[in-house]
C-alpha cells in the first residue's frame, strides 16, 4: 500500500507538468528538457552525497541502464517528435495509451493476476482522456502519420520502461538519479542540433522551469519509479489517466480553460475507473472482503 501510494504521488506531480510548462515561455522542448533533467539529477544525487555510500547503487549492468536512458529519453525524443509532427490533441491521445499498455501487460509479469476491472477500471480511464482532448474535435489526418507513429512509440517506450523496471526490482531507485542525468545530456545534444537557445525571459519563468525539474520532471520519476517496483502496478497504471484530468483542472482554475459537461463526464469516468480498478485496495481499506 506504502508502494503504491508513492507511486501515486507521481501522478499528482504529473499533473502540473501542462501547467509549469506553460508557465515556464518559449524555451524550446530539447532544451527545456535539459534543463529540467538537470535539475532532477541534482534530486536525486543530494541523497547519494548525503549518505555517499549509496554511491554504490549507480553501479549497474548495461541492461539496467539501457532500461533506464531508453525509458526516460526515449519517451520524452518521441513525444517531442509527436508534438512536431501531429496535432497536439490526437498526438496527446496517443501518447497516453501507456496505462491502459501497462495494465494490459501487467498480467505478463511473474506474480501478476489480470482482474476484469483492472482493465474496466483502464478503459474507462482512456474515454474520460478522450474527452478531455478531443474537446476542440479529433481528426485523424494520414498526413500526420510520423507524429502519430512517434506518439504510439512514446506509448510504448513508457509503457514497457514501466514494466520492465519491475523486473528489476531489487535496483535501487538512487539509480534514477543516473537516468536523469544521461537524459539531460542527450536533451542537450539534440537542442544544439535541431533548435535555437531561447532562455527564460523573468524571473516567473525561471520558477517554472524549477518547478519542472524538481516536480514533475524530477521527484515524480524517483517515485514512480519505487512504486512501480514495490508497488501494485496495475493500479498505478489505471489510476494515471487522473494525470490528464488533474492537470485540465488545474489549467482551468489558473483561467487557462472552461468547465463543460465533457470535463464533468471524464471526471465521473476518470474517478469512477480508478477506483475500480483499485477495488481490492478499497474493500480492504474498509474492511470488507476482497472479492475476485
Amino acid at each position: 500500500m506504502r508502494a503504491t501510494t508513492i507511486g501515486f504521488s507521481a501522478i499528482i506531480m504529473w499533473s502540473l507538468l501542462a501547467l509549469l510548462t506553460a508557465s515556464s515561455g518559449d524555451v524550446p522542448p530539447f532544451q527545456l528538457a535539459a534543463m529540467c533533467f538537470a535539475v532532477g539529477t541534482v534530486v536525486g544525487f543530494v541523497p547519494l552525497l548525503v549518505q555517499p555510500r549509496r554511491l554504490k547503487h549507480l553501479l549497474q549492468s548495461p541492461k539496467v541502464w539501457s532500461l533506464g536512458v531508453i525509458g526516460l529519453f526515449g519517451y520524452h525524443f518521441f513525444y517531442f517528435t509527436a508534438l512536431r509532427n501531429a496535432p497536439a490533441i490526437e498526438a496527446g491521445l496517443i501518447a497516453y495509451l501507456w496505462p491502459l499498455l501497462i495494465v494490459v501487460g501487467s498480467a505478463l509479469l511473474p506474480g501478476e493476476k489480470l482482474g476484469w476491472y483492472h482493465v474496466a477500471g483502464a478503459l474507462a480511464g482512456l474515454l474520460g482522456t478522450v474527452l478531455i482532448v478531443s474537446r476542440n474535435g479529433l481528426v485523424f489526418d494520414s498526413g500526420f502519420a510520423i507524429g502519430y507513429g512517434s506518439a504510439l512509440a512514446c506509448a510504448f517506450t513508457w509503457a514497457g520502461y514501466s514494466l520492465l523496471s519491475r523486473r528489476f526490482g531489487a535496483v535501487p531507485t538512487d539509480v534514477v538519479a543516473g537516468y536523469c542525468a544521461a537524459t539531460a545530456a542527450l536533451s542537450l545534444v539534440c537542442h544544439l542540433a535541431l533548435e535555437e537557445t531561447i532562455w527564460p525571459q523573468d524571473l516567473g519563468e525561471w520558477v517554472a522551469v524549477a518547478g519542472l525539474g524538481l516536480l514533475p520532471v524530477g521527484a515524480a520519476f524517483y517515485a514512480w519509479d519505487y512504486g512501480v517496483k514495490r508497488g501494485n502496478i496495475q493500479i498505478l497504471g489505471a489510476t494515471s489517466y487522473m494525470a490528464p484530468l488533474l492537470s485540465t483542472l488545474l489549467l482551468i482554475a489558473a483561467g487557462a480553460g472552461q468547465a463543460d459537461w465533457r470535463i464533468a463526464l471524464a471526471c465521473f469516468l476518470i474517478v469512477g475507473g480508478a477506483l475500480l480498478a483499485a477495488k481490492t485496495l478499497v474493500l480492504c481499506a474498509f474492511g470488507l472482503p476482497k472479492e475476485e
